[in-house]
């Protein structure tokens, strides 16, 4: 990223949904507005323990949403599936497109997109391979997809979505050696679906990821809110500390904003 490059920002809005402003744009990863409570999935239910710091009426208008999948409720839930309809440009999965309809435009893997820019130019949205758990639990869990953001003068941005792999990872910084800043969906998420291994980052593998990508700045999203996570804040507070990268992590409260 050069001294030069637009500003970055993020907004946390709790879970994993925030407003990234880049290159003149406002993109939302995985919208959730709903209020605390239970939320049915199959035969059990994921507990929300807190809402969000943003209503989408404080949001506004954005020009795309970066969906991760659309399976589960703590990643799109009820009201963020209703707002997909006034949003411009959903990117997510193939199965995401199949069981949504038109409302969504799937991005497989490496394939991209270009967003024109306010200012002139692109924003380039890549797709990249996310695993919402360990090796060979696809069945069980569904697809997901994780997202580059590129552009001339502007920073490199990873947004890994719901992935526990970091074998994905090393693919991701295979094709992207400079990543700016790392959006990395952590809280090692456990349910009765996969019990014995986590199906999002540990804090510890969030702290090796940041590593393999040589991200400059760390956001952590989606290790909160909800009772099926396992990890928190001050978990990967001590997660970075040990890897000696506490200087990179940005926790943000729910409702702060950074800019890097």
């Amino acid at each position: 990223m050069t001294t030069s490059a637009p500003a970055f920002a993020i907004r946390y809005v709790g879970g994993p949904t925030s407003v990234v402003e880049i290159g003149g744009l406002r993109l939302v990863t995985d919208p959730t507005f709903d209020a605390p409570g239970e939320y049915p999935i199959g035969s059990r239910a994921l507990v929300k323990t807190a809402g969000p710091a943003v209503t989408a009426e404080e949001i506004g208008a954005v020009d795309a949403v970066l969906l991760s999948h659309d399976q589960h409720p703590d990643n799109l839930d009820t009201a963020g599936r209703a707002w997909l309809s006034d949003t411009p440009l959903v990117l997510t999965t193939a199965a995401a497109r199949e069981r949504l309809g038109d409302v969504v435009t799937a991005l497989p893997n490496w394939a991209h997109v270009d967003l024109d820019r306010p200012g002139g130019g692109t924003l380039r949205v890549t797709g990249v391979p996310a695993l919402h758990g360990p090796e060979g639990s696809e069945p069980v869990v569904g697809e997901v997809t994780g997202f580059v953001l590129t552009g001339e003068d502007l920073p490199t941005v990873y947004v890994s979505g719901d992935n526990a792999s970091l074998d994905r990872v090393r693919e991701v910084a295979g094709r992207f050696p400079e990543i700016d800043v790392a959006l990395l969906f952590a809280g090692a998420a456990r349910t009765p679906l996969v019990p014995d291994a986590a199906l999002t980052l540990t804090s510890a593998e969030a702290a090796e990821a940041a590593r393999i990508l040589g991200a400059r700045h760390v956001v952590p999203l989606h290790f909160e809110h909800w009772g099926h996570f396992t990890q928190d804040g001050p978990s990967l507070t001590a997660a970075f500390t040990r890897a000696g990268l506490d200087g990179r992590l940005h926790l943000l409260k729910p409702g702060a904003t950074a800019t890097f």
